[in-house]
Order: structure tokens, then sequence, then C-alpha cells
């Protein structure tokens, strides 16, 4: 017998957080988030994101256990500003058994009819910041603290139950020259001439500070023109920088300005967090902060987080600047494997920049999406 309960209590978030942990105990690919941040992120006294948004949180139960779990996401910006008529759902983890996910999607479709929408789609989250997509390639890769693990059956799932792909993202395994190619270095110096260009580096993540508001400014320029796009707003960019600002290393930011100062392009990677997350097993404490600490310091792979270049500049070269000063970093460093961002499939601009660096696509996920009708 399979219920579906409303979660309402804090202590039931935790279970709704931790379910995955019993799930996913036995996978070697499988990369825990921190309980606290992820607890953190769901609750609505917390996560200024409920400013503009609503989630209801439901456990599934079948014959007294846990068998799977489900947010439901109303994002009113969404609906109300861009006029999407969407019913989101995320943190989406199951057993494999289609009775529990159709049980739980159940729950999608009421709450979306409830306040007169039109589809559904997920998993996503809250905006286009956070993690999306089932994933459909890649189950013998370890995911990246950005983005979930899933077993293969969850797409099996969704197909079985008439969902269709909406949304589609792929990830690529770069590799790192020993030095920067020789078209890149001269490419990078024409165009600092050309355009008056400065490379600002950082020594402090102090320093970094003043520029965060105008590197998610120029995210919302960047990316607006894709179908996931969700306006940052800046309650939220307050949030991010608080949540995330621990795991940046002042050495693998990128900032270009301009002659006026003005930013116009910048680039965030981080060393791989994979390894140290699972030995850390969703706790920072006593350990975790130590894994952490050591993947900053020592680690032959990094992950590529963000890029933003401003509508004026781009197709004008600036990226061949990051990447020359990305180069002195992992050469630097000693990282010779760098995992890209997930990508919409559509956007060939950005998986064009990876052609020199040995690409190979390992990864690939999807959103799934059903008409409430």
């Amino acid at each position: 017998m399979i219920n579906i309960t409303q979660l309402t209590t804090k202590q039931e978030l935790k279970e709704f957080v931790t379910f995955p942990f019993k799930l996913y105990k036995d996978s070697k690919f499988w990369v825990p988030p921190l309980i606290k941040d992820e607890i953190e992120t769901l609750d609505k006294e917390k996560n200024p994101v409920f400013k503009n948004a609503d989630a209801y949180y439901f456990l599934a139960k079948k014959d007294g256990k846990t068998a799977g779990r489900i947010a439901v996401i109303i994002n009113h910006l969404e609906i109300n500003e861009i006029g999407k008529k969407k019913v989101r759902f995320g943190w989406f983890d199951v057993i494999d058994d289609i009775e529990v996910t159709k049980a739980l999607l159940e729950k999608v479709f009421e709450i979306g009819r409830e306040h007169s929408l039109e589809y559904a789609e997920g998993p996503v989250g809250f905006s286009n910041m956070e993690k999306a997509g089932i994933l459909t390639k890649g189950f013998d890769e370890m995911n990246t603290m950005i983005t979930w693990y899933h077993y293969p059956y969850y797409a099996k799932h969704f197909e079985e139950l008439g969902y269709e792909k909406q949304a589609t993202w792929v990830e690529f395994k770069l590799k790192i020259p020993e030095e920067a190619f020789e078209k890149v270095k001269k490419f990078s110096r024409i165009i600092r001439e050309r355009y008056n260009l400065t490379v600002i580096r950082f020594k402090n993540k102090k320093e970094i500070l003043p520029y965060v508001d105008e590197m998610f400014g120029l995210l919302n320029n960047t990316y607006n023109s894709l179908q996931t796009f969700v306006p940052i707003q800046q309650y939220q960019i307050d949030y991010y920088k608080e949540k995330y600002f621990s795991f940046i290393h002042p050495d693998y930011i990128t900032c270009i300005r301009d002659k006026e100062g003005k930013l116009i392009a910048f680039s965030v990677v981080m060393p791989s967090f994979s390894k140290a997350l699972k030995k850390a097993n969703g706790k920072l404490f006593p350990t975790g902060w130590f894994h952490i600490l050591q993947a900053q310091k020592k680690n032959e792979k990094a992950a590529f987080y963000l890029i933003g270049i401003d509508p004026e500049y781009q197709g004008k070269g600036v990226t061949a600047i990051i990447f020359e000063e990305m180069q002195k970093l992992f050469n630097a460093k000693g990282i010779h494997t760098v995992e890209t961002n997930p990508e919409l499939i559509e956007n060939t601009a950005v998986q064009a920049l990876w052609k020199d660096y040995s690409p190979v696509q390992h990864k690939e996920r999807s959103t799934y999406k059903k008409s409430l009708d």
C-alpha cells in the first residue's frame, strides 16, 4: 500500500532531505549534498526565494517504509511576469516502483490544477540557478556539486507515464594541455588591446565581494534568451553569496573590465568537490571541512560553473582571454581535467568554445513535461 504525506514540521523536512542517503547508500557515483544546506534551501523561513515562490513537500511510504519524495513548486515570478503557466517539481527521488512515482506526480497535478496552471515540468529547483534534470546518460560518473544523480529507471518511469522531454542539458570532460594554445594567446592579446580590456585577479575572498552583484547582472543578460530563464532577484543574489562563498577560492575567479572599469565578462571555476563531498557524507563536522579544504588545495580535476559575457562583447573573442587565464591557473594548480556545468543542448555557442580541448560528452540530463489537461 502506498501513502503520500505532506510534510509540515522541520523534523519531517530532515527525513525528506536524508531519504536519498538511504536510496543511494550503495552507489559509488552519487555525491551527497550537505544536509544543513539542503534543509536551509527548503526552509521557508530561511530561503528568500519564498518571497516569490511556494513549495509543498511530500514523502511516499510503501508498506510503512519511505519509498520516495517530491517537492512541488509554484514560482509566482515565472507565472505572473514571464507568463509560463508551469508547476515545477524537484527534489524527486524514488525507489524502482512506477506506482510510487505515479502517486508522487499526482500531487504535482493536484497543486498545479489548484493554481490554474497548464503543465508540469521537472525535476527543477526554484529557479534556473539550481539543479535541474533527470540523468539520462552518465550513470557511471559522479555528479558535481551543482547537479543531481539518478538511477537509470527514473527516466523510464517518466516515459512510461507519458511525460515528454522538455529541456536537455549536456556535460563535457575537457582535457587541459600543458600550455595554452598559441592561437589562444595571440587572440587574447589582440582582443585586450583592441577593446582596452583589463583582467582582474583576486588575492582573497574580500576582494571578490564588490564584483558579485555585477556578475549576477551579467548572468541575467547572458542567459535571458534561454528557455529555462527566470530573472535572478537581488535577495537571491545575497543568499547565493552566503551559501556558496565558503567554496570559492579567489584563484579560480576571472573578471574582465573595460576601460571605464565596467565588468564585461567573468568566469567561475572550482576545484572538483565531488570526492570530498562523498567523504563528508552530508556533514561538515567533524571531518567534512577537512576533505573540502584538501580538495581546494590539491586537485587534478576542476569544474566549470559559470561564465557570463556582456551581450555587447559576445562574439568578439573575449572568451580567448578567459581561456588563457584559466589555462595559466590549471597549469599552476596541476589540473589536467575540467568538467563543464550542464549546458542546454541548443546552446551551441557555448559548446563550440570547447572544441580545442578534446571534449567528451559524458553526461546528459533532461526535464520532463506533461500537460495538466
